[in-house]
């Protein structure tokens, strides 16, 4: 800065102090702004552009603003020395500074984020943690799972050559009916059963008790271990034909452990001759009883005097814990399911090979092709589970064999890998089903106990498919929500009940196939330590939530109804992943969807629930079979909705694929910013800046520029306020996609720094718009307090390197005229001078250098040599 601008700023400083010399200065400044921007400049087009938008009144947008300063000049001429015309003249000023002011009110109004009018009018609103939550959620759903490529949502069964294999849910609980179990079972399983870690202390406190409670989740392994260890304890039998003896006996699991102990004691013919017992206990049936440890005492009293053996296998659960807490308890660790992969692969192959005559050479090279064929992304990314459970190892094996032999052809192959999920979807809710069938008249009292805590895992695994990587406490209270809902849906005549303090995160995590990692939330704008929580595999998410939409219809009404009570949450990431999960079930039924969800929470009374259904209706339009009729949908809002309607038309074409070009997106979202005088004009340049992180920034750079030079008033406005929103915008509030983005690694970046230093070919449209902004009068104070912004995130207050890239290429840009330097001069001075927040000298110096031209800073650094 020269010493004659120090001195001209100083002095100006000095004689208007204050706010009010601030507002004074800024008045003198407007003047200079005023200037005509001639091609002496240096820099010919760009001058020629900006004629066109101030000095030959082609800013339409300041035109009657500036007719105002010619008036007033007129009246001054004509007055002469006459008091009371003097006297008119001052008050038609004081009325046009008036309406200059209240033009200047309107127009910030406008820039108020979307969402402001919830969250209190000066309050930062949370849209950037907001859009990084759905970034988040949308990759769960994107990764190469699109619910609509799940060609076999009720698979049920598949023939592989000459295997056959069962792909239904299996039975569980009650269903199991009591036997003798094969010796030829209990071979096989001998040849092919992998130990799990542990298993050896195992087997050594079932010598060493005779009875053992194992306690493991569902499908993972826990029955071949307690066959395997019985198995072991009760020695092999004495004939290896198919007439031997079978020594372990599989109890109906409708006995008890006290009707088992008094079988043994009596000796009677239901206990047999049998050296090992093996018992399934269903604790999550309603009215189940749960042995305690006097019980277990007694069975294994009874084991004792038989020289037997027995195994208790229960679910991870509260009603478990008890048992497993106790001498006779012990947690089943999970099988190592890819050594299980392995052998069942060996297995396969060796059979094929053996009835085709083959050596041992084409076994062994057949089994490299299948790990070859496993270890490939597109397969494991078709399963879509992190780690497989036996049954599912069994499945895959048969499928890879099956593939490597020649009988099964490689799409069918992913396409039934993909099954692998959709089957566990299956179990998870079928069991629910059949408990709940059972008439109230069979429980005690005639009628059902427990609801709720049967409930629970379920609502867990939906609450779990819904806000997947929220934190662990967002998806059990959302789990706990749910399953009220469930529970009074079941039972409307009676209030569910369920314990404060049952709750056993273990077991959620073991029955959901679950995991948590150590994270990051984001509360009020800061981000904290927490614990979030994932399933085991990007493949269960849609799963769970395709079983749930397309196999169970009179789940969807409370289902809906937890929506909605999610919608209202007002942590971000719970709504914003609510509204995708939402999305993913109306392509599932869009007639249904639309209806209960979209319509009703379009038209709602809180910006929150609008932008809910707005991301619902672009989670949709991701799915090319339901594009068009988002197209539609959101088209006929922006025309003939109501003002709700249009609000949410404008938040969902904001995402840039609920129209069909980026045209038609702006052409929609003018047609919402001017109607009605610009009443929604705020929620629609909010919109426009949004399409600026896509790939067509450019193109929509252009239409601004075209709207601030348009004929009518509230078109000009839209391209105004679009530009001072731009420049307030952060990335984080806009980005769609942080993948391939490249402004991606630019988060809290404000937006037109983050584009000048990643796409230069924007750098000059941008600030042709600033530049208009700033020399309009009603848009001049709001576009000099967002320059300010600008400024300010040069450097950290660290003093960490930040968006100066981006400074360095937009300043130049913005100051190729000896006005626009004064102004930047002045407003660097204003910001030095804040009493709340002074800039540093040197640090606004170098801002000032910055923005000079490289020919201008030689030649000022030569009058100061």
């Amino acid at each position: 800065m020269s010493e004659d601008q120090d001195g001209a700023r100083e002095a100006e400083d000095a004689r208007t102090p204050g706010a009010g010399g601030r507002a004074r200065d800024k008045g003198r400044n407007d003047d200079r702004a005023k200037a005509p921007r001639g091609a002496g400049a240096g820099d010919g087009d760009r001058a020629g552009k900006r004629d066109r938008a101030g000095e030959k009144d082609g800013d339409r947008a300041g035109t009657r603003d500036r007719a105002g300063d010619g008036d007033r000049a007129g009246d001054g001429e004509g007055a002469g020395g006459d008091a009371a015309e003097q006297e008119r003249q001052e008050q038609e000023r004081e009325e046009q500074e008036r309406e200059r002011e209240r033009a200047a009110g309107r127009f910030r109004e406008h820039t108020r984020d979307p969402l402001a009018e919830e969250q209190g009018e000066d309050a930062p609103t949370d849209l950037a943690a907001a859009a990084r939550a759905r970034r988040a959620t949308r990759m769960l759903f994107d990764a190469g799972r699109d619910l609509n490529t799940f060609d076999r949502s009720y698979f049920a069964s598949a023939h592989i050559g000459d295997i056959h294999l069962r792909m239904d849910a299996r039975r569980s609980g009650s269903a199991l009916r009591g036997g003798p179990v094969p010796e030829e079972e209990l071979r096989r399983l001998r040849r092919v059963h992998v130990e799990p870690d542990g298993y050896v202390r195992l087997r050594e406190a079932l010598t060493a008790r005779r009875l053992l409670v194992l306690g493991a989740a569902p499908g993972t392994g826990r029955t071949s271990t307690a066959l395997s260890l019985l198995d072991e304890v009760t020695g092999p039998a004495d004939g290896t034909g198919p007439g031997a003896a079978a020594r372990v006996r599989r109890v109906d699991t409708a006995g008890e452990t006290r009707r088992l102990a008094g079988c043994l004691g009596d000796g009677s013919e239901e206990a047999g001759d049998f050296s090992g017992y093996l018992l399934e206990l269903s604790l999550t049936r309603p009215g189940a009883p749960v042995p305690d440890e006097m019980d277990l005492d007694e069975l294994a009293a009874a084991l004792a005097r038989r020289e037997a053996f027995a195994v208790v296998v229960v679910p991870l659960g509260s009603a478990a814990d008890p048992m497993l807490g106790g001498r006779y308890g012990a947690l089943c660790p999970p099988a190592p399911t890819e050594e299980l992969l392995t052998t069942r692969l060996r297995e396969l192959l060796e059979e094929h090979t053996a009835e085709a005559g083959d050596d041992a050479g084409r076994t062994a090279g057949l089994l490299a092709d299948a790990e070859a064929l496993w270890s490939r992304p597109e397969v494991r990314d078709a399963v879509g589970l992190d780690d497989l459970r036996p049954a599912e190892a069994e499945v895959l094996a048969s499928l890879l064999a099956g593939h490597v032999r020649g009988d099964l052809g490689y799409g069918q192959l992913l396409s039934d890998c993909r099954s692998l999920a959709a089957r566990q979807a299956q179990e998870w809710f079928a069991g629910v089903d059949r408990a709940l069938a059972a008439p109230a008249g069979d429980e005690p009292d005639g009628e059902r106990q427990g609801t709720a805590s049967l409930f629970h895992p379920v609502a867990f695994r939906v609450a779990l498919a819904v806000l997947g990587g929220a934190s662990h406490s967002a998806v059990a209270a959302a789990a706990h929500l749910l399953t009220w809902e469930l529970s009074v849906q079941a039972d409307p005549d009676r209030t569910p009940a369920r314990p404060l303090f049952c709750d056993d995160p273990r077991s959620d995590l073991a029955l959901s196939r679950a995991r948590t990692d150590d994270g990051r939330v984001e509360v009020a704008g800061a981000e904290v330590p927490s614990r979030l929580i994932w399933y085991r595999g990007p493949a269960l998410p849609s799963a769970v939530l395709s079983e749930l939409w397309d196999r169970h219809f009179a789940a969807r009404a409370p289902v809906v109804r937890w929506l909605r009570q999610l919608a209202d949450d007002p942590r971000s990431p719970v709504w914003m992943r609510a509204a995708v999960a939402a999305g993913e079930l109306c392509i599932r039924d869009f007639d249904h969807g639309y209806a209960e969800l979209i319509r009703p929470l379009a038209e709602a009374a809180t910006p929150r629930r609008r932008v809910f259904a707005a991301t619902a209706l672009d989670q949709a339009a991701g799915h090319a079979s339901h594009r068009r009729a988002v197209h539609k949908v959101v088209g006929d809002w922006s025309r003939y909705g109501t003002k709700a309607l249009r609000w949410t038309a404008a938040m969902a074409l904001g995402y840039g694929n609920c129209a069909a070009t980026t045209g038609d997106t702006l052409d929609a979202l003018a047609r919402i910013a001017v109607r009605d005088e610009g009443d929604q004009l705020a929620v629609a340049s909010f919109n426009v800046v949004r399409l600026l992180a896509l790939p067509d920034a450019a193109a929509v750079l252009r239409r601004m520029a075209e709207w601030t030079h348009h004929k009518r008033e509230v078109h000009q406005d839209l391209g105004l306020v679009t530009t001072v929103r731009l420049a307030v915008t952060t990335v984080d509030e806009v980005l769609a996609d942080d993948s391939g983005s490249p402004l991606g690694d630019r988060g809290d970046w404000p937006l037109p720094l983050a584009l000048a230093a990643a796409r230069p070919e924007l750098v000059h449209s941008m600030a042709d718009l600033l530049w208009t902004a700033l020399n309009t009068p009603r848009s001049r104070e709001v576009a000099t307090d967002a320059l300010e912004t600008l400024l300010r995130s040069a450097v950290r207050r660290d003093g960490g390197e930040w968006a100066r890239p981006g400074l360095a290429a937009l300043l130049p840009a913005l100051t190729t005229e000896e006005h626009d330097r004064r102004r930047l001069d002045w407003l660097l001075r204003r910001m030095m001078n804040d009493p709340e927040d002074p800039l540093p000298d040197a640090q606004a110096r170098s801002l000032w250098w910055l923005a000079v031209a490289a020919r201008d800073r030689t030649r000022e650094e030569a009058r100061h040599g």
